[in-house]
């Protein structure tokens, strides 16, 4: 048959390198971050708790330059995976919301860190 001709198949194979060079299980690539943390508004609030023993909700909202809406979304998060604790308390007749970073939320943090070490340290080769 002249139009029955056999196609030559080539097969892909792809494999994805940890971070010391070595093929590894899927959980060692860039894209296994903690998503939780690795969110910019969320990140920027678990860093500068872990720098701060507390920060205030007007001190954490001129710090990272955000809104109200924002920065109670982003911190309720944390909050709700231990990551930061939330103590209100009032100041005279103001109420006072004030935050901290848990242990829980040292430790995140630490490896959050550590894997982004990995990746740099792969991508400039060492």
């Amino acid at each position: 048959m002249a139009g029955n001709t056999a196609r030559k198949r080539t097969t892909k194979t792809t494999t994805k390198a940890n971070l010391s060079g070595v093929i590894a299980p899927e959980t060692e690539t860039a894209t296994n971050l903690n998503r939780l943390v690795h969110e910019r508004t969320r990140l920027a609030i678990i860093s500068a708790l872990a720098v701060n023993d507390k920060l205030t909700f007007t001190e954490l909202k001129k710090l990272l330059d955000t809104s109200d809406g924002n920065l109670s979304v982003h911190a309720r998060k944390l909050e709700e995976a231990s990551y930061i604790r939330c103590t209100k308390t009032f100041e005279g007749r103001m109420p006072k919301t004030e935050y901290s970073i848990t242990r829980d939320g040292k430790k995140v943090l630490r490896d959050y860190l550590k894997h982004m070490e990995r990746i740099i340290g792969a991508v400039r080769g060492t």
